[in-house]
């Protein structure tokens, strides 16, 4: 017997000879056949001009599903192909959340035509007038309140009315009639309590929430401590206006994580795919290989002024990338042990003086073991202790620089309230370059008449 997996990849190879063949009402029904997540993936591998006819052959509720398995970017290319009618009605459809994100894509103009067309817009509205980056950005409207004066028969009495659609059926939140947040209950507790009580004597108390202006990633720090499946939104003065879902927080997660490795990488934007457009890689990794022309030419004058101590010992251009590369690849490790602490809450900026003394300390057993290493070995190699004596001071002395630099890099971001991971491995290594330069050509000068004793 046949498992549904293998099911699924037959329907989808059907699914594609269809589509490739035109007959989109025949793949519409195929389509049907799979699971959602699996309607995403076969969606995505379309040409743009497929996707459109694709689409005209599907319910507006299947494709408001569709948009909602796939990412910002995906939804944004396919609704640009519908005839804005018939977009309206589907963002209607949506999920409030993954509404509002379309409409914050589209252009002013389309927007408000959009807005125009839609039946029930109330829903999303509020929405748009939170950044996408704060957990206002991320909430949904989609949830279900309860009153601390009801009694739980007539809870249950609500819920069975509702048909628990709502995204976060098992957290029901509780409200004042400002909407002041005061409570929240679960299924369980109102199905085990008696009829008569009050879901007052049955909530608690201590909600977990978060500020609607807040970023998205405290929010999924929140939701990672307190082992949230949903974590409501309120005001400043406390009133629900939201509620952040688990998959929601999936999302920021993985968000998060590929904008921290784009910018250890150098890269500004955080949208960019290997299949994005030329111009767009252009543009968006361009800004940074060009500061990186700028700090290599820094490190080149440096050197530039080391040039008699060449003409003198020729033997020394052999091992001043050593230095460098080594202290660029100390500090990049430090960075990334900063920043991934930072973006898990581990670590506190009034904290920084421990941590920092602790990295200097590793810094100085790096350099200490690494210098031995090298030093001797390339005393011995050349025949000249001094030059492995430079070498392995130089070695010990930029170690130490590039703990400092990539320790307090990050943290001097996060106090400015940037990202710290901008304290990328471009302007880290160039920094540990120029001063590993610095370091062991002043040391060679400083010790040039024993290292010539030798050469």
């Amino acid at each position: 017997m046949a498992t549904f997996i293998e099911l699924s990849n037959n329907i989808q190879n059907k699914f594609q000879k269809q589509v490739e063949g035109k007959k989109f009402h025949a793949a519409a029904e195929l389509f049907r056949k799979l699971h959602p997540a699996d309607r995403g993936k076969i969606f995505r591998e379309l040409k743009s001009s497929q996707q459109k006819g694709f689409l005209l052959n599907l319910e507006i509720e299947e494709i408001a599903d569709l948009f909602d398995e796939l990412d910002d970017q995906e939804t944004f290319s396919a609704a640009q192909v519908l005839p804005l009618p018939f977009l309206a009605d589907v963002v209607d459809d949506m999920d409030p959340d993954e509404a509002a994100d379309l409409l914050g894509d589209l252009s002013g103009q389309d927007v408000r035509r959009t807005i125009s067309l839609m039946d029930e817009p109330e829903d999303v509205l509020p929405l748009l007038r939170y950044p996408d980056e704060t957990a206002g950005g991320r909430m949904t409207t989609d949830y279900l309140v309860l009153k601390p004066d009801e009694d739980t028969h007539h809870a249950i009495e609500y819920l069975r009315e509702m048909e628990l659609e709502s995204d976060v059926p098992y957290y029901l939140f509780v409200v004042e009639n400002d909407g002041t947040l005061v409570g929240v209950t679960g299924l369980r507790e109102l199905v085990y309590a008696p009829p008569d009580h009050l879901i007052r004597d049955i909530m608690n108390k201590h909600v977990i929430s978060i500020e609607a202006m807040r970023d998205q990633e405290e929010a999924a720090r929140l939701m990672i401590h307190y082992d949230l499946a949903a974590l409501p939104v309120v005001t400043k003065k406390g009133r629900l206006i939201g509620v952040i879902s688990h998959d929601d927080i999936l999302d920021v997660m993985d968000d998060e994580t590929t904008e921290d490795i784009y910018r250890l990488a150098s890269v500004t934007d955080t949208g960019l795919e290997p299949e994005s457009n030329i111009f767009k890689q252009f543009k968006g990794r361009l800004p940074w290989l060009l500061l990186n022309t700028i700090t290599a030419l820094f490190g080149s004058w440096i050197i530039s002024n080391y040039e008699d101590l060449f003409l003198q010992v020729a033997v020394l251009a052999f091992f001043q990338s050593v230095v460098a590369s080594q202290g660029g690849n100390a500090a990049s490790q430090s960075v990334a042990m900063i920043v991934r602490s930072l973006a898990l809450g581990k670590l506190e900026i009034k904290k920084v003086w421990p941590v920092l003394l602790r990295q200097l300390a590793v810094g100085m057993f790096l350099g200490v073991v690494v210098g031995l290493i090298v030093g001797t070995g390339v005393g011995l190699w050349q025949e000249n202790p001094y030059l492995g004596l430079v070498l392995g001071l130089a070695l010990l002395g930029n170690m130490l620089v590039a703990s400092l630099v990539g320790t307090l890099g990050p943290l001097l971001l996060e106090l400015l309230n940037q990202d710290p991971a901008m304290a990328s491995s471009v302007l880290v290594t160039a920094l540990t370059d120029s001063i590993g330069f610095l370091i062991f050509l002043s040391l060679a000068r400083l010790f040039l008449p024993f290292i010539q004793k030798y050469v």
